[in-house]
């Protein structure tokens, strides 16, 4: 049973109401993960022993679950336990900002599950508060704010496709700092300590991923120096997370508007970090095109 348990993977798929649960477990079933949607609370602890039991038949399975379970998010942590011990489970917890979860409920007509007889922030905010520390806890958080629903499903395609065949998968990020932080970064840096091509006409309308863009930042004083520095002392984090199990991580790189900068300096950490053992690299731009 041990070895089976090594190769057995579960996906807690949680998160604030309206944030995209329905998506994720979608996609996570066209990829082939066995997806029990709306699991009651109480049926998660036979859920371990399903896992258990079914050894290999079932490799990987995930389960959505959401605040409607009410008294079930204070026992959370200790039924992750349950599982770990039998499987290598992890949790994924879709957020988003209130203006957006507002919007989504508005265009479906329906009330939040937490809203009773207030309004919709009203139910938005208790849910903020009763998920504060299962979010802080989750292994890979995904703010869905600026993503449609095609967005949302290549992203966990992306993420989980290939789950099995390294240790950690690394979203290399760039944005716009004027747009505003992403949610879901596990570490940011700062390119706006480099000349802002935006000043030059003739590269003003082009991208960090236009060679005339990625020559010209990269040819700036310190531009290569904050790479290399910047790689080696990833290496040792990324390394601890694989030890600490943890699957995924978000490095973003923002300059102000994340156009030129931010996307030239991604492209090549992306490419450095690809060579790290165990890691596999994917790259989004947050906000290129955006002007």
């Amino acid at each position: 049973m041990a070895a089976e348990a090594e190769h057995q993977e579960m996906l807690i798929v949680t998160g604030m109401s309206g944030a995209g649960r329905s998506t994720v477990g979608n996609a996570l079933e066209d990829l082939g993960w066995y997806v029990v949607d709306n699991l009651p609370p109480q049926m998660l602890r036979p859920l371990v022993e399903l896992v258990e039991r079914a050894g290999a038949s079932l490799p990987r399975i995930a389960a959505v679950v959401d605040v409607r379970g009410r008294d079930f998010f204070s026992e959370l942590q200790d039924i992750i336990q349950a599982l770990r011990t039998g499987v290598n489970v992890r949790v994924v917890f879709l957020d988003a900002t209130d203006a957006v979860l507002v919007r989504r409920f508005e265009s479906v007509r329906r009330p939040h599950p937490l809203q009773g007889n207030g309004t919709l922030l009203d139910g938005i905010g208790a849910e903020r508060t009763r998920l504060a520390e299962l979010r802080e806890s989750s292994d890979i958080v995904v703010d869905t704010s600026d993503l449609n629903i095609h967005q949302l499903a290549t992203l966990i395609t992306e993420t989980f496709a290939e789950a099995g065949r390294a240790g950690l998968h690394v979203t290399m990020l760039s944005f716009g700092f004027k747009y505003g932080l992403p949610a879901d970064a596990d570490l940011v840096a700062d390119a706006r300590f480099l000349p802002n091509p935006f000043w030059i006409p003739e590269l003003r309308h082009l991208n960090g991923e236009d060679p005339e863009v990625a020559d010209y930042v990269l040819s700036q004083p310190g531009a290569h120096e904050f790479i290399d520095a910047y790689a080696a002392a990833l290496e040792p984090v990324l390394s601890g997370y694989q030890r600490e199990n943890k699957r995924h991580a978000t490095i973003a790189v923002g300059c102000t508007g994340g156009k030129h900068r931010s996307v030239a300096i991604v492209r090549e950490l992306a490419e450095r970090i690809g060579r790290f053992p165990g890691v596999a690299v994917s790259v989004k731009h947050r906000d290129r095109g955006r002007e």
